[in-house]
């Protein structure tokens, strides 16, 4: 770096896109659910992570609910 840059007087600022940070995250996924997503993004060429994020993001813009049914106990 350049003797003339004085960068000690900088002020410090909060990050505007900290919000919009990935945060990673382990999952147990199905195989074939993880081979759906693939196949995707071969096809796209968007990384299958990302298209798992936006149908993800997709569920969470329109409020789905998943909906299970669990057998009755006898």
């Amino acid at each position: 770096m350049k003797s003339e840059y004085d960068l000690s007087k900088l002020k410090s600022r909060k990050n505007p896109y900290a919000s919009k940070l990935k945060r990673p995250v382990t999952m147990r996924l199905s195989e074939d659910v993880v081979d759906y997503f693939k196949g995707m993004a071969d096809e796209s060429g968007v990384p299958y992570q990302s298209l798992i994020n936006l149908y993800l993001r997709d569920c969470l813009a329109k409020s789905r609910k998943v909906q299970i049914n669990w057998p009755q106990a006898a």
